[in-house]
């Protein structure tokens, strides 16, 4: 469980994310990188941000590490659940105790209930009238959220809204289609990319997420075409590809 944090942490994580919205900008990254610091500033234990295509179907986009890593593959994708009460309510959404849920969530409900979190909320990632997506929040304990963090946690939202669209003004519906077009293409190449990488080093899922993270931040490039490196098996690649195995924490 997150403790809680002098303001000068939470500055600087937006000053760190406000430097992320640069030219060549990363949106899967971004999206990671929010959801650790959600984890490392808010009294959660998981989070998972979700991003709706352009038939309103949302995509688990990024997750904290350790804790949340299994809810990416477990937690039911299409189902209902928080996230998806969340997009088409444009609302916050609470469940301070997972052993009173919505009956609508069943299937979500045991599986987050297996995982070990006690509670969840919901937050919608939205540009004014647009929700294009939601923050999601797990903790291990139940109860509610302060007003607080509730709050901070959408503020968090909003940073993540204006990271992926990325645009000066709403009446940009073709930026801002492109933009998510942008940002789910580029979650399926590293998905694959993951999966050439378990099977050629021989090593986890998270190992080869983390693998070709750092080594984007290490040569400075976007995650997205390292993992296009991977798949093609391009010679940029080779200095991954020779990395031994992750160490074991």
């Amino acid at each position: 469980m997150a403790v809680p944090v002098s303001n000068q942490r939470l500055a600087q994580t937006f000053a760190e994310l406000a430097d992320t919205l640069v030219e060549r900008f990363d949106s899967i990254e971004f999206l990671h990188v929010l959801a650790e610091r959600s984890v490392e500033l808010l009294p959660v234990d998981a989070a998972g941000i979700q991003l709706a295509d352009d038939r309103g179907v949302l995509s688990l986009m990024a997750a904290s590490s350790r804790t949340a890593r299994p809810h990416e593959n477990s937690l039911p994708q299409g189902q209902n659940g928080p996230a998806e009460d969340c997009f088409h309510s444009g609302q916050t959404v609470h469940c301070p105790d997972l052993r009173t849920p919505p009956p609508s969530w069943e299937p979500f409900t045991a599986a987050a209930v297996a995982l070990g979190f006690a509670a969840v909320d919901a937050v919608p990632l939205r540009l004014r009238d647009r929700v294009i997506g939601s923050l999601t929040l797990f903790r291990t304990s139940p109860g509610a959220l302060s007003a607080e963090t509730a709050a901070l946690a959408q503020s968090f939202a909003n940073v993540a809204t204006i990271g992926v669209l990325h645009v000066r003004s709403p009446e940009q519906d073709e930026a801002v289609a492109e933009q998510l077009s942008t940002a789910m293409t580029s979650h399926v190449v590293i998905e694959q990319a993951k999966g050439v990488l378990t099977e050629r080093l021989e090593v986890g899922v998270a190992d080869a997420f983390s693998l070709m993270r750092n080594y984007a931040r290490n040569t400075g490039q976007l995650l997205s075409d390292v993992a296009r490196q991977v798949i093609e098996r391009a010679p940029e690649a080779d200095g991954l590809t020779r990395v031994g195995k992750p160490r074991r924490r």
